[in-house]
């Protein structure tokens, strides 16, 4: 038998699995951003009373007497709400977390049987490249997120993997079969595996800049009207833009290699290493866009939301390559299994 069926379709019920669990750690995570406004809110009233109170406390000791005529006294910070707006929070946050870890262990559980159901390292369709990509994605999220707890990120990346997933889950979905004999070689999960974890970390670092231009747009403190109540539970930008730039680092070699190591590859198949390829040309337009963003955050001149721009871009291609090219244009990188 080419295929065990029955691990396939363990993979399948896993991976939807991971997708029901994603959801519903989104919607944990959405009440743990709602409960923030409050505690944000009350944190800076907190501060701003404290200001007042030290104001106040000055002119009095200027003035030498015992009130300041025409000063409002700052209105009293209410500590046990705020901690227990805080406690709640924090739950909020755990369960957010917990959920996360449980899909991604599913999220890889569903890679590895797929790669036992298919009898072959699990990247030889466009769903598998997605099902990887995802599950990288996820998992550096997870292990970031945990260990600088910042949890206000979480809704804006867990949305859009489960509008990929569940893309991928409909309209890429393929079942488990033997890839073409182009692609019967152990380059496969040497070639492909560099470019899907180079392109998930880029996804990741894309994001970030998008955050990080909504922060700029929105200076904490400074929030006004809709777009400011979304970016009230986010980091700082230079936190952000820290953020995205170290993915970025981590992005440019990884995928550089991926397209290197798939060069070698295609002169050992077709006896060239570059045929400018759809795949091949968007692969190489996107890494030249990570690297021109590394160039502009690192020159002087340059102001660090204009390079995020860059990166932005890379994102987009990154999402035409893996659909639009991957689906619609043909070449020898054809092999989605969609058309």
């Amino acid at each position: 038998m080419l295929v065990n069926t029955s691990m396939a379709d363990l993979s399948d019920l896993l991976f939807r699995t991971a997708f029901v669990i994603y959801i519903v750690g989104l919607l944990m995570s959405c009440m743990y951003y709602g409960r923030m406004f409050s505690v944000i809110d009350m944190r800076r009233h907190k501060e701003a009373a404290t200001k007042a109170i030290a104001s106040q406390k000055v002119a009095v000791g200027a003035g030498g007497g015992s009130e300041v005529v025409g000063e409002d006294p700052p209105a009293v910070f209410d500590q046990e709400e705020y901690d227990h707006n805080v406690r709640i929070a924090r739950k909020w946050a755990g369960m957010t977390q917990a959920l996360v870890w449980l899909g991604v262990l599913l999220h890889i559980a569903a890679v590895v049987t797929r790669g036992f159901g298919a009898k072959r390292f699990p990247l030889g369709n466009l769903y598998e490249y997605v099902l990887m990509m995802t599950m990288v994605i996820m998992l550096v999220v997870a292990v970031v997120i945990q260990n600088k707890r910042w949890y206000s990120i979480y809704p804006w990346l867990l949305a859009p993997m489960i509008v990929a997933m569940y893309l991928n889950s409909t309209v890429f979905y393929l079942q488990a079969a033997p890839v073409m004999p182009a692609l019967q070689s152990y380059w496969l999960p040497v070639h492909v595996s560099a470019a899907s974890v180079g392109a998930s970390i880029g996804i990741i670092s894309g994001i970030f800049c998008l955050l990080y231009l909504l922060r700029m747009w929105q200076p904490r403190g400074q929030e006004r009207g809709f777009f400011g109540m979304l970016a009230k539970p986010l980091p700082t930008a230079k936190t952000l833009d820290q953020l995205a730039y170290k993915t970025a680092i981590v992005t440019l070699p990884l995928f550089g290699i991926g397209i290197l190591l798939g060069a070698i590859w295609a002169e050992a198949a077709w006896g060239r290493p570059w045929g400018w390829d759809a795949k091949e040309t968007v692969s190489l337009i996107t890494w030249i866009l990570y690297a021109a963003y590394l160039h502009a955050r690192a020159t002087a001149g340059w102001k660090n939301s204009k390079a995020a721009w860059i990166n932005v871009f890379a994102l987009a291609v990154t999402i035409f390559n893996m659909t639009y090219v991957n689906n619609v244009i043909a070449g020898l990188h054809s092999y989605a299994g969609l058309n």
